[in-house]
């Protein structure tokens, strides 16, 4: 089916239910980033294959909201669909509440699919439609159109996460849990977001691609704990982990009708969980809207966790200098497309120990496909690749002790003055951050600036964030923690893991970015309080054909080549031959 005619099939299940407007969230019942391949609803109906981003549908009309990181990627893969793009956070595109109410008659009906629908998400809906006399409804309308979708029948196993890599025990985080549930003066709490369930057992999975989690819920009271997963994935040692903490282990499937059994009890719950689950609990709970506690506690990562990080940043750092050495002898030479590039790159970190995968879809992104912030090439149809202009290489690696998320923009061949000039712009940005110190109760949002002036300083700009939290074994992709334009108020603590990336991007022109992952440590006291710093996680040369060194301060020159040096002493005694030549040369002072 093309999408317009998904769409029409759609609509005529509209028609037959009297409903005016659907949504299409990008979710799954854990409110996940990432979606298992039967929740990828908003991909299928729409075509666009982002991260973010959400439909609406109405009788006549459809539009799609998304985010900068994907304004030039959704105008590609929307065209000819029927659907309009809405640019979120430029000036003059509609809320998208706002518009379904223009979009609706007086006393109509909105329809989502209330498990794919985060509980805020509900609340604000109804709140607003009610202002015009429209209903919010319930209404799984893919499930009947969507026919050839199906639940992997794989079982992908369970297994234990120990606590050599862990650092902390599972009785110890559900104590910790349960004594935040007596600080809100909660009886029952639920976890939901599968992240947040693994970290809390000390087990991981592979049900979601790129990210080792499995799909599951917790129940957790002030005496038990239960699990709901299915009882076959669970491998031996994870078993026995479950009952050596005290948790019951259930099926997946009798989450909901357990909820149900909850009764005049005060329950912890995210906002940001699916409505479905508080339909499922009785109107005689109250509820306490909040953060999940654990969230929390998983992003201040212990000094265990920051080791595996260190530890791994070794390891990935030799496979990327090995992948960067024959990316720029071999461009050219011999045939290699942005998608066969990618694959070399993944062959490099399974040389590693314990790599277990990617930790995202690699972006390659090789001249105007650069621009497209998360670029995914296709196994057909990518661009081939030469010895000409430069190339964005954003991947990661998952492996036992740690997650690692890197760019290098890289020079195949000659690139303009402007290029490097735009690209020593981003690289000041980081910089700047990485030797930034501040004082404790900071935010992200305080910070942003410092990766930015470089650009603004010339009237540029980039159109997605700065830094977001990276897991342990985990989600590439974590909170609450971010550096970024937009208010959060949650404060930078040490232990907290982040990105740190500027970028620059010309639409159908190129595409430049940076990264390091970065680390939130304590710097001194003094008079004036707890001052912190950042300490710089990954461990790779950038390529200094993209670098104007005129446009560098004296300290900024001073931080780059120390950061080089320590590359080397971190990494030459893994290299050998032609590639370690080549890589002390890359490492020389500037």
């Amino acid at each position: 089916m093309t999408t317009a005619e998904k769409i029409a099939a759609l609509r005529q299940k509209m028609s037959q239910n009297n409903i005016d407007v659907f949504i299409v969230y990008s979710a799954d019942p854990h409110m996940s980033e990432y979606l298992p391949q039967e929740w990828q609803e908003r991909s299928w109906i729409s075509g666009f294959t982002g991260s973010a981003g959400f439909v609406v549908i109405t009788r006549e009309k459809a539009a799609l909201w998304t985010d900068g990181r994907y304004f030039v990627q959704a105008a590609i893969e929307l065209e000819n669909s029927g659907i309009d793009l809405m640019k979120e956070g430029e000036e003059g595109t509609p809320n998208y509440i706002d518009w379904i109410i223009s979009q609706t008659p007086e006393n109509g009906t909105v329809a989502v699919n209330a498990v794919a629908t985060s509980n805020a998400n509900w609340e604000t809906l109804v709140q607003k439609l009610a202002t015009k006399k429209i209903k919010l409804v319930d209404l799984p309308l893919l499930k009947d159109i969507w026919s050839e979708r199906s639940p992997g029948a794989k079982k992908n196993p369970v297994f234990v996460h120990p606590i050599e890599r862990a650092g902390k025990s599972v009785s110890q985080k559900l104590s910790d849990i349960r004594q935040k549930m007596e600080e809100h003066g909660a009886s029952y709490h639920i976890i939901s977001s599968l992240d947040d369930v693994a970290w809390t057992l000390n087990l991981r999975g592979s049900d979601v691609q790129a990210n080792p989690v499995f799909l599951s819920y917790i129940i957790l009271s002030k005496n038990e704990a239960k699990l709901f997963v299915d009882l076959e994935k669970l491998d031996t040692e994870a078993r026995k982990q479950m009952d050596d903490s005290n948790v019951k282990m259930l099926p997946y499937e009798d989450f909901y009708s357990e909820l149900k059994t909850i009764n005049g009890e005060t329950v912890l719950v995210s906002p940001n969980s699916n409505q479905s689950i508080f339909e499922s609990l009785k109107e005689t709970n109250t509820f306490i809207k909040a953060p999940v506690p654990g969230n929390l506690m998983k992003a201040i990562k212990n000094e265990t966790e920051l080791e595996g990080f260190r530890t791994v940043m070794q390891r990935d750092g030799v496979a990327m200098v090995k992948f960067l050495y024959w990316l720029t002898h071999q461009a050219g030479k011999e045939a290699m497309t942005e998608y066969s590039i990618g694959k070399k790159l993944r062959g490099f970190r399974e040389e590693c120990k314990n790599f277990v995968g990617e930790s995202f879809g690699s972006i390659i992104g090789y001249l105007d496909n650069g621009a497209i912030m998360h670029y995914s090439a296709k196994s057909e149809g990518s661009k081939d690749v030469t010895n000409e202009g430069a190339i964005l290489v954003d991947s990661g690696g998952q492996y036992l002790e740690g997650t690692t998320d890197i760019t290098r923009t890289v020079a195949l061949g000659n690139v303009s003055d402007e290029f490097k000039e735009n690209s020593t712009l981003a690289l000041k940005g980081l910089i700047q951050l990485s030797m930034v110190k501040f004082p404790k109760g900071t935010r992200g949002v305080q910070l942003d600036a410092f990766a930015r002036m470089a650009l603004w300083k010339e009237g540029k700009d980039y159109n997605h964030g700065t830094g977001h939290g990276v897991g342990s074994f985990m989600n590439v992709h974590e909170g609450p923690q971010n550096i970024r334009k937009d208010m959060n108020f949650q404060d930078l603590i040490p232990g907290m893991v982040l990105s740190n990336e500027p970028g620059f991007y010309l639409d159908y022109h190129y595409g430049i970015r940076h990264e390091n992952l970065i680390a939130v440590k304590e710097w001194k006291k003094t008079d004036f309080g707890s001052f912190y710093e950042f300490e710089t996680l990954t461990i790779c040369p950038f390529d200094r054909n993209v670098i104007d060194v005129n446009l560098l301060t004296e300290p900024e020159k001073e931080w780059l080549n120390n950061y080089h040096q320590w590359c080397e002493e971190k990494l030459a005694a893994d290299l050998e031959g032609d590639v370690k030549d080549w890589f002390l040369e890359v490492v020389k002072p500037i």
